[in-house]
């Protein structure tokens, strides 16, 4: 079910996946559910959501931005939901998850490497990681999912995106004033929306968004703020 699913989902996004890829989102789907009976890491379960609700969510994507080459990091990552389902299906691309629990980041250092593509797996706190030199508009393209509302998202990540790359949001579709209200922080952090794409799952009813964002300047010095600042009085 899950291969049957992806294929024809992929299909529909108009994307094509490697020869090898479904044999992978397989392995990776079984290690997802045996590692989430340990600890949390995905409330979706079963085959038909985890195809649809996981990796064609993050496989959408692919129809809005060329990642083949390009260094990306995906911030709070959890179980590597998209950056390691966009992994394998672009392997070139340089991948970086980073999330702040240890036991998410080990599990996917040894998934990464069980499904032999190799990727860094940092732990840390982005407000934090994003002001290190080594991370610091180090990156073509930040992607993130389900990790904050657009304001908090755009401080925490586009630190991290170099002048001239994206951060790409995927978000629920009603999230027009979300991200109308976040115009002005973006701006301020040197990004600009240039891009709301909005699609339905394949083989669901259920809407979509990826919010584009461009690095068209340098991130002030002062930004991010602590997370204490930053939930506190959102920009």
């Amino acid at each position: 079910m899950l291969e049957e699913i992806l294929a024809g989902g992929a299909k529909a996004l108009g994307i094509s996946l490697p020869e090898n890829a479904l044999p992978l989102y397989r392995t990776y789907y079984t290690a997802l559910t045996e590692a989430n009976r340990q600890f949390n890491l995905t409330a979706i379960e079963g085959e038909d959501q985890a195809a649809r609700l996981h990796f064609l969510d993050s496989l959408a994507v692919l129809g809005r931005t060329k990642l083949a080459g390009k260094t990306v990091i995906d911030v709070g990552t959890g179980g590597g939901i998209p950056g390691l389902a966009l992994k394998i299906a672009e392997p070139s691309l340089r991948l970086t998850l980073l999330d702040a629990t240890e036991k998410k980041t080990a599990f996917l250092s040894a998934l990464t490497e069980k499904l032999g593509l190799p990727c860094a797996c940092l732990t840390g706190r982005a407000e934090e990681l994003g002001r290190e030199s080594a991370h610091r508009e180090a990156y073509d393209v930040a992607v993130a999912r389900a990790v904050a509302e657009t304001r908090v998202l755009a401080e925490i990540c586009l630190p991290f995106v170099k002048v001239g790359g994206r951060l790409l949001a995927l978000k629920s579709a009603d999230t027009d004033e979300e991200l109308k209200a976040a115009e002005s922080t973006v701006k301020a952090l040197g990004g600009v929306f240039t891009e709301i794409h909005d699609y339905t799952l394949p083989g669901t009813d259920i809407p979509r968004r990826i919010a584009v964002i461009e690095k068209t300047a340098p991130t002030p010095e002062r930004y991010p703020r602590r997370w204490a600042a930053i939930q506190k009085r959102p920009l």
